[in-house]
């Protein structure tokens, strides 16, 4: 039984500089720095390590269009090279990119898309699904169109289709994992396939190890294993590769706010030192878990 830390955030939530709301997604840095895509709230927030409050890098106090706004923001990463943050501006149909020191406004990079979810390879080609368009789209530097490389057949459950994908992690093989959150599943696409194979879950929705109820956040180390946000289950599950059931490694003990559960967990990150931090969304809180 994994108990978690609450690291960032409280119990009952707020608008305040130590409150959260449904938090989404979350970004770890090398010094245990969170980021945190504060959807209800309209913002991003860091949260230096050992913090009692966070400091607002991104978004006003209320939700808008305006170049320095936000409106519900769904997923946040760093972008190391430049300094700043990549948002996924979801209310806003775009994704912008942010300063991350005394950044007053943001500047759109992606029009037009209904961005869940995003991630950056080590070439700093940045990946981003589109919920709404059931794909995953590449997108190289100085791109704007971007290129399929998961789903973009419609929404559906075939091999080749995507339902209300939700999150992306790219290994060093440039192959895409997709929470692919309608069909509780997790799917792999390999660089240049047609289509994916199935790498958790994708059996229906239950609360067996075998399934997944609507996916979230995703994390593959390098020996293939998947980490993913069981949103459904209230729960943190690992699966090894090609194995056809996964063990629960955070929550699991059913909603609620004890510190061995979770309620609707969403984003997942980890730090260098591979302890796992949970976006646990309806319960306005990020939680740090040290997995053995």
């Amino acid at each position: 039984m994994q108990y978690g830390l609450t690291v960032a955030g409280e119990i009952g939530g707020g608008s305040g500089i130590n409150q959260l709301s449904d938090p989404t997604g979350l970004y770890v840095d090398d010094d245990q720095t969170i980021y945190v895509a504060d959807h209800s709230n309209h913002r991003i927030v860091e949260w230096k390590r050992g913090a009692t409050s966070g400091q607002v890098i991104a978004g006003a106090t209320e939700q808008g269009n305006d170049a320095y706004q936000l409106n519900t923001p769904y997923d946040v990463i760093l972008d190391k090279e430049t300094g700043s943050v990549i948002i996924c501006d979801n209310g806003n149909y775009r994704v912008v990119r942010w300063p991350r020191r005394n950044g007053t406004s943001g500047e759109t990079i992606i029009s037009n898309t209904r961005s869940r979810g995003l991630t950056m390879d080590r070439n700093g080609s940045l990946y981003v699904v589109d919920g709404a368009k059931n794909e995953v789209r590449r997108y190289r530097m100085g791109d704007t169109e971007g290129t399929v490389v998961a789903g973009g057949n419609g929404a559906g459950s075939r091999l080749d289709q995507l339902n209300n994908a939700s999150h992306v992690f790219v290994d060093r093989d440039h192959s895409v994992y997709v929470s692919d959150s309608g069909n509780n599943r997790v799917m792999k696409w390999e660089e240049g396939a047609k289509g994916g194979i199935v790498v958790a879950g994708g059996l229906g929705e239950a609360d067996s190890l075998s399934r997944l109820i609507g996916p979230r956040g995703i994390v593959v180390d390098q020996l293939g294993t998947v980490y993913v946000a069981d949103y459904g289950n209230h729960r943190i599950m690992r699966w090894p590769k090609q194995e056809t059931h996964g063990s629960v490694i955070a929550g699991g003990n059913g909603q609620g706010a004890q510190s061995n559960q979770l309620y609707y967990p969403y984003g997942l990150s980890f730090d260098r030192h591979g302890n796992l931090y949970v976006a646990d969304t309806y319960n306005h809180r990020v939680q740090k878990f040290y997995i053995e």
